[in-house]
């Protein structure tokens, strides 16, 4: 990690120095508000190496308990590189660390620190207890502290580095080999074709082979990667859908190549992730720092693919708001929560599976069992982030209970594409039994971050969204129709048939959260679409983030997701009408949504 620009005559150094001078003559002692400035100098340390201090940090110890340590320093992928731990000015630091080391508090680089003194561990060893009242002393405690790499994290910048220099040039290759095969091995050629029209049955009638050559290629570059950052060997037994995509690949691979060999040249980057992921020292650790890798595997991958998609990854804050805000909802307007048996929870567009996993962890230890085997649904239709949510998931229930048990709530399935005409076979017997499932219930609640991408970075790409006849003519027959407006392309946005697609499933009462592009709100082409809302809801809240870039903002200071559009959260509550229901409006309030909204409510 490169070295601090620190000295005593820096800003954050005297600012800190100045701020503790000022309690002292307020009297001002306590551990809530002397340990506040300190996490300021933190915070700006942190800035200068590409990192985040994130405080009141929740883990699980060495020994299995929760704890909540005063603040994390954490690296782009969430690794940890570094904690913090304050105590006030009455305690006695030495004892207070002996308490922290036997209750289990990470050793590998953490800074324990009250006003007069500091006491550094790296490695399980301590390395420096001095006075930081000297202003010297305080800034090579702060060095020691952000110089320090974890033995795991050695190799990982350049390991990453690598991988996404290699990955396009080895999926490359193995595209040149799944075509060889198709021209030469029948056994490939027979298991492929089956394959295919199982593809295009389930996901789509146009879908490409060289699309479905594209899930082997991704299927086959990240297989070992969750069975072992998962520590799940089972994974392609136990997952139906990798379970058939082995299948396949047992074909290809039986007379063409050894899959160990042919991933040599990524061996090191598979080590060195799997190294890395060791850092996390709980599953929800692990499962921010594979969301992460799975952004950044798409960059690195197939930007187009990213790109039509619309991959962005739902920073937690937000998850934490939208979740909490559909159980005030249902209390409020419902007299109902998400444990009640009856309120089924579908997420349409589910990634890697944050929503359903915080959603899990508000649902009582009493309900969750029936909840996870009956009422929690959800859909995806790429590849990776079904295996990644199909895992999170489990993950989640397994720590809850102790027991593992499959989801079967998760399909790998095109949600608008589930609304055309009747399909056959969804990849598998047990697949399109879930979908039966799901469409057969009524849902209650309908959270997630749907795709927004009307037009992508080059309207010349061969990547635009796909049309979907039903949920197209939805659109045209509502929004389109009312509107005014002479262009009306983005109107068939995925997120606006998302939001069209969620008030139709949602037939008769239920809550939907959506966290979506924000250009409804005032877009011309979007004026039938705010005429129908308020006739399709009773009530409504548009949070709205800001962030479009169009409007002369700075993406990285004015957009919550770091995109070009801007952003809003979206709470749509529908009841049942009564013969005199009139039509409602909605209210937009500007509002910023980080850490410290994270408790608000409206």
């Amino acid at each position: 990690m490169p070295r601090l620009n620190l000295k005593p005559n820096h800003k954050a150094i005297r600012y800190y120095y100045a701020t503790l001078q000022q309690y002292e003559h307020q009297g001002i002692t306590h551990e809530g508000a002397v340990s506040s400035p300190f996490d300021t100098l933190l915070q700006s340390c942190a800035k200068q190496v590409n990192a985040t201090l994130v405080p009141q940090y929740p883990m699980r110890a060495s020994k299995g308990n929760r704890i909540v340590i005063d603040g994390a320093i954490l690296d782009a992928y969430g690794l940890p590189l570094g904690y913090w731990e304050a105590k006030d000015i009455d305690d006695n630091l030495a004892k207070a660390v002996q308490e922290k080391r036997d209750a289990g508090y990470p050793l590998d680089n953490i800074l324990f620190q009250t006003l007069q003194r500091a006491i550094l561990y790296q490695n399980g060893q301590g390395v420096l207890d001095v006075d930081i009242t000297e202003p010297a002393n305080l800034i090579a405690a702060l060095q020691y502290l952000f110089s320090y790499v974890p033995p795991a994290l050695d190799d990982w910048q350049t390991a990453v580095s690598d991988f996404r220099e290699h990955v396009p040039d080895l999926a490359s290759k193995l595209k040149e080999l799944i075509e060889q095969r198709h021209e030469t091995d029948p056994a490939f050629k027979k298991a492929f074709s089956d394959f295919y029209e199982t593809c295009r049955t389930s996901i789509n009638p146009e879908l490409s082979q060289d699309a479905v050559d594209e899930m082997l290629i991704q299927h086959i570059l990240t297989e070992r990667i969750f069975r072992t950052v998962f520590n799940n060997s089972a994974f392609t037994r136990r997952n139906i859908i990798a379970r058939e995509i082995e299948n396949v690949v047992d074909a290809l691979i039986r007379q063409a190549f050894s899959r160990e060999e042919f991933l040599k040249p990524l061996d090191r980057f598979y080590v060195a992730i799997e190294q890395a992921a060791m850092l996390c020292k709980d599953f929800s650790q692990k499962q921010h720092f594979l969301n992460t890798f799975y952004e950044k595997f798409f960059q690195g991958f197939s930007e187009d693919v990213a790109d039509t998609h619309g991959i962005v990854y739902t920073p937690q804050p937000i998850v934490d708001f939208m979740v909490r805000n559909v159980e005030h909802i249902l209390k409020t307007e419902f007299g109902r929560s998400l444990s009640d048996t009856g309120v089924h929870i579908i997420d349409p567009f589910v990634g890697t599976g944050n929503f359903i996993v915080r959603l899990m962890q508000d649902i009582q230890g009493t309900a969750l069992e029936e909840k996870y085997r009956h009422e929690l649904h959800c859909n995806e239709v790429m590849l990776l982030p079904y295996y990644i949510a199909s895992l999170n998931i489990e993950q989640e229930f397994f720590q809850r209970t102790g027991m593992y048990l499959p989801f079967e709530g998760i399909a790998l399935a095109d949600t608008f594409e589930l609304l055309e005409q009747q399909q056959g076979e969804l990849f598998t017997r047990e697949n399109t039994e879930r979908v039966k499932r799901q469409k057969a219930s009524d849902m209650f609640v309908v959270i997630g971050n749907p795709p927004y991408n009307a037009w992508q970075v080059n309207e010349n790409d061969n990547n635009r969204n796909r049309k979907y006849a039903v949920m197209d003519k939805r659109i045209a027959d509502t929004y389109a129709t009312d509107s005014k407006a002479t262009l009306k392309n983005a109107l068939y946005d995925p997120y606006v048939k998302a939001i069209r697609w969620t008030l139709d499933r949602v037939s008769k009462e239920g809550v939907v959260a959506f966290v979506t592009n924000n250009s409804f709100i005032d877009g011309l082409a979007f004026d039938g679409m705010r005429r129908h809302l308020p006739e399709d809801c009773d009530v409504i809240y548009i949070l709205d983030l800001g962030g479009n870039a169009r409007k002369g903002l700075k993406v990285s200071d004015a957009n919550v997701f770091g995109i070009r559009v801007g952003v809003s959260i979206n709470l749509l509550v529908k009841k049942r009408r009564n013969s005199h229901g009139t039509p409602n409006s909605f209210t937009t309030a500007p509002m910023r949504c980080g850490t410290k909204n994270r408790n608000s409510t409206f």
